[in-house]
């Protein structure tokens, strides 16, 4: 099954999970091949973050009809691989491919309502109970890819670095009650933000190799000298890593209770 809605953007369903390839990503956004494929390949080999399911490589004709390598990837993969690009192009190719991901999925799910019509009844039956189990294994998947859904949206639509505080508030959208001092602190516990000191509330080496954040320095100028005030911003990327993470802690809390 495919869906196309603008003549270049293709979804598959691929081994039973809703993909699209590296190529038709490079071919919509206006990239070397090569180096979307480069970047996928930097993906999966940060060992701290899971992305394998996300991706799985495969071959496709060129226009000649040779083998080349590609990468195919899901919605989480998509998501990852392209919150950094930028520009109005690009903002429009993302909101068709987080929709063409949509479709897809419903029509997978409105096709396993079909596909146990089967004139024999004890294999009707049979197929009936297969379909109900894929059908609900979906649905549950599909169910806990909205708040990553919805936060990239967010992130497309901004293509910023943000502030903490405006990370509270995403997450307060999303469900989480939790305020700008409150995040600072669970970062600081986390291993995110330096502890104490005069450092304190900037990132630590380990957030800033995994690019969760930038900051900025500016010079205030005070009646006892200068000071530099140091600014701790989201990158995209981190807020797509701190959303997904947070909710799912969040969301497994409140079904423990």
């Amino acid at each position: 099954m495919t869906v196309k809605t603008h003549p270049m953007i293709e979804i598959v369903n691929q081994h039973n999970q809703v993909v699209t390839t590296s190529k038709n990503v490079a071919d919509n956004f206006g990239k070397y091949h090569k180096n979307i494929i480069r970047d996928i390949e930097r993906l999966l080999e940060e060992d701290r973050l899971n992305f394998e399911p996300m991706f799985y490589e495969g071959e496709e004709p060129d226009s000649y009809g040779r083998p080349q390598k590609v990468y195919y990837m899901n919605r989480d993969g998509f998501s990852f691989l392209v919150m950094g690009f930028t520009g109005k192009r690009a903002i429009q190719f993302k909101l068709a491919y987080i929709e063409q991901f949509n479709q897809m999925e419903k029509q997978l799910i409105e096709a396993a309502k079909d596909s146990y019509m089967i004139d024999d009844p004890v294999a009707r039956a049979e197929k009936w109970i297969q379909e109900q189990e894929k059908t609900k294994q979906l649905a549950l998947e599909n169910e806990s890819m909205k708040p990553k859904a919805a936060f990239a949206d967010s992130v497309t639509a901004s293509g910023d670095t943000i502030l903490i505080r405006d990370l509270s508030r995403f997450l307060k959208q999303n469900g989480m009650n939790i305020g700008q001092n409150r995040l600072f602190e669970k970062l600081r516990q986390d291993g995110y933000l330096i502890k104490s000191g005069s450092r304190r509330n900037t990132p630590t080496q380990k957030a800033m190799d995994l690019g969760l954040f930038k900051t900025t320095e500016r010079t205030i100028q005070r009646s006892e000298g200068s000071q530099i005030k140091i600014t701790t911003k989201v990158t995209g990327k981190g807020q797509y890593y701190f959303i997904n993470k947070y909710l799912e802690e969040f969301n497994s809390e409140v079904n423990r209770r």
